[in-house]
């Protein structure tokens, strides 16, 4: 009943590159000869009822892409992957990671949760009228069922990263606790968000990140209104410096319905935690992976995860958030860390 905390490879990148901001930032950095994009498959998922209450006559729509394995004769199974908050299925790390999967032998599926998405086959803000609220768990696991049914009956795993980690947590417990995914196998999380009120001020403390994710939650929000004029005016919320404020200002706006029976931004957050024994009831093998100097997602918390058989947390000293970068020359090592994890079945 422990959790492994040491992990079976630590990354020891060149000291030059172990400062967390910089593992960080270096991790936006595209390397050559990635080209999953080309031999990608859009799919439009049916992922159920619309728990926003926004348009409960119409079934929620999500967009992902597949990739099939490039090795010929090999089938190990389907990779589900998970962006980050305000992410997806392009970006960077989740690009790199389809390309050393599938030419491990891996078919993976990139899914886009609500109002994230790429833009090349449709506008994500226009697929469901609700804004995307991560408590919305119901159509992750709902559009993750129908990935599931892709495997058919080779093994399916879930590997999500920061926000998407978080969803890669609450998935293996919906999996234990409600409904199964018939050939799930094994759930990895990568510096997943487990305490979204601590995440949110250590994102807040931080300038670069709060920009970040501020300018970017924005550039979303403007996207939704365009396309429904019925959502609360930004025009205040583009003045409030911080996005813990931010969150508490929609929270209490009239018209954001979805979010009505939250008070405050605590509540909100503590909705999609995942604390203390929120893992208890495990059933599938799931590993987390983090970074000690991880600026976004402080680490304290993984510490207090109660222990399961099921779980194995493991815990690298360095690697920022969803880095793991060596360099000079810059080099991803996160599908390094990883790739064990889903070999080792």
């Amino acid at each position: 009943m422990i959790n492994h905390r040491t992990p079976r490879t630590p990354f020891r990148p060149n000291p030059l590159v172990r400062a967390g901001s910089v593992q960080t930032v270096l991790a936006m950095v595209r390397p050559k000869g990635i080209d999953v994009t080309t031999d990608e498959q859009p799919v439009l998922l049916d992922a159920g009822y619309d728990y926003t209450g926004a348009a409960p006559d119409q079934p929620v729509r999500l967009l992902g892409y597949y990739n099939a394995s490039r090795v010929p004769q090999v089938r190990r199974g389907l990779v589900m992957i998970l962006h980050g908050w305000e992410g997806c299925s392009h970006s960077n790390y989740n690009v790199i990671l389809t390309q050393h999967l599938v030419e491990q032998g891996f078919a993976t599926f990139r899914l886009n949760l609500r109002d994230h998405g790429p833009g090349l086959h449709v506008n994500p803000h226009a697929l469901n009228k609700g804004v995307f609220r991560a408590t919305l768990i119901e159509e992750a696991a709902t559009a993750t069922a129908q990935v599931a049914k892709l495997a058919g009956d080779a093994p399916f795993y879930i590997l999500g990263a920061s926000m998407g980690g978080n969803f890669a947590l609450r998935l293996a417990k919906w999996h234990s606790e409600r409904l199964p995914f018939h050939n799930l196998r094994k759930v990895v999380a990568v510096c997943p968000a487990i305490n979204p009120a601590r995440a949110t001020d250590a994102l807040d403390r931080n300038r670069g990140t709060r920009r970040y994710f501020r300018q970017r939650w924005l550039r979303s929000l403007r996207a939704k209104r365009l396309l429904d004029p019925a959502l609360p005016d930004l025009g205040e919320l583009e003045h409030i410096p911080l996005v813990r404020d931010m969150t508490d200002w929609f929270i209490r706006q009239p018209s954001a319905a979805s979010l009505r029976h939250f008070r405050n931004a605590d509540e909100y957050f503590a909705a999609y935690a995942v604390l203390g024994d929120a893992l208890a009831h495990l059933t599938v093998r799931t590993t987390i992976v983090t970074a000690k100097n991880d600026p976004v997602i402080p680490v304290v918390d993984f510490y207090a995860l109660a222990p399961h058989p099921l779980l194995d947390i493991q815990i690298h000293s360095t690697g920022g958030h969803c880095g793991f970068i060596d360099a000079p020359p810059v080099r991803h090592h996160m599908a390094d860390v990883i790739l064990p994890e889903l070999l080792s079945d």
